[in-house]
């Protein structure tokens, strides 16, 4: 038999064995968040049936530690054990399980010491949906609203732990949260980062220290492009949700000259085209109305009647706002936004943010 006409099989076995490798992964995650999250219950309620015993906690997570640790080896260090008990005591009111009551009514049920085997069974939903790791980390962003936030980004984007450290490391909560008003930064922490309209998805700067270039060192536009294609995925990272990449360098032409958009995007969240223009220096009025004519070209030859208007962002190293306000329109569909070649410092980003909140509601 020609090993052409087995190729459809073999696909579908190989997306079969793909896909039970991903679910057995995810069912250990669960169950070692589950099993973390029942030891850190435990440890408290020792703690909490005398007072001798919660003033003795620091000699009872020791000697807990070193007695599992002999028994089943390393991940019940007493730092591990407080992780545990913190776990527990953050997120005991959100983790609740939850079953279907016949009348069809959501019943909150908090088992007393189930066995894991329950507490993972059918009857049961259970809210941890990222891995120990991740919580961990989570654990460690005092800001309760920016931790949500991350969260809530990490589970609706499936971002692994170094995405979500990197996202964290960029500043991406604060740098979101400069460009909304008071209600704006609430939804942040209650629902992550949505998508409505064409200003939720511009960032400020856009910080892209993965491309590998030396923010002193001499290059050129078509050397970032390069850096770019050569890092798309996490260039996408970076731009955020629904990005679709089509085309680099896309011409088009009309009186007979020709034209090229650096980097071409489909946001399949808002349905509309992205152009990005990429501008080394500083942001020039010639530079804004050759991204209005871009913009202008695809509305008018390229999006079909159902898709929204096209938007274009020009990423340069400077901006004057003034400027940009001057040349373009109103509501024009069009961004310039700063990038940065290096990881923002959290407490700058946390100060300005700080600093926009004060002038912002007049505090």
């Amino acid at each position: 038999m020609p090993a052409e006409s087995l190729r459809p099989l073999v696909q579908e076995i190989r997306d079969l064995v793909q896909s039970a490798r991903k679910a057995a992964a995810q069912n250990v995650n669960t169950l070692q968040v589950i099993t973390n999250f029942e030891i850190g219950r435990r440890i408290v309620e020792y703690e909490q049936k005398g007072s001798h015993r919660a003033e003795y906690g620091k000699q009872t997570l020791n000697e807990v530690s070193r007695q599992l640790t002999h028994e089943f080896g390393n991940g019940f260090s007493e730092r591990n054990l407080k992780y545990m008990r913190r776990f527990y005591l953050e997120y005991r009111e959100m983790a609740l399980p939850i079953a279907q009551t016949r009348s069809g009514q959501s019943q909150i049920i908090v088992p007393t010491k189930a066995p894991i085997g329950q507490i993972l069974s059918a009857e049961f939903t259970l809210k941890f949906t990222l891995s120990w790791s991740h919580y961990v980390l989570l654990m460690n962003i005092k800001d309760r609203d920016e931790r949500q936030f991350y969260e809530i980004e990490s589970q609706q984007n499936h971002w692994s732990l170094s995405e979500l450290k990197r996202q964290f490391n960029s500043g991406i909560y604060e740098r979101l949260a400069i460009s909304r008003d008071k209600n704006g930064v609430r939804a942040l922490a209650q629902k992550g980062h949505i998508l409505e309209k064409p200003e939720d998805m511009i960032r400020n700067p856009y910080v892209l220290e993965f491309l590998g270039l030396d923010e002193q060192a001499h290059y050129s536009e078509s050397d970032l492009e390069s850096a770019i294609i050569n890092k798309l995925e996490t260039f996408l990272l970076e731009l955020g949700k629904g990005f679709l990449f089509e085309a680099r360098q896309k011409r088009f032409t009309f009186d007979a000259d020709h034209y090229y958009v650096d980097l071409v995007f489909y946001n399949r969240i808002l349905r509309c085209y992205v152009l990005i223009d990429l501008k080394i220096g500083k942001i020039t009025h010639a530079d804004l109305g050759q991204m209005q004519m871009y913009v202008n070209y695809y509305d008018r030859e390229v999006k079909l009647g159902e898709e929204n208007s096209t938007i274009g962002i020009i990423l340069c190293k400077t901006k004057s706002d003034a400027l940009v306000k001057l040349t373009l329109p109103e509501k024009a569909n069009i961004y310039a936004s700063e990038y940065q070649l290096y990881l923002p410092s959290k407490e700058e980003l946390k100060q300005k943010l700080m600093e926009w909140s004060e002038m912002a509601h007049g505090t």
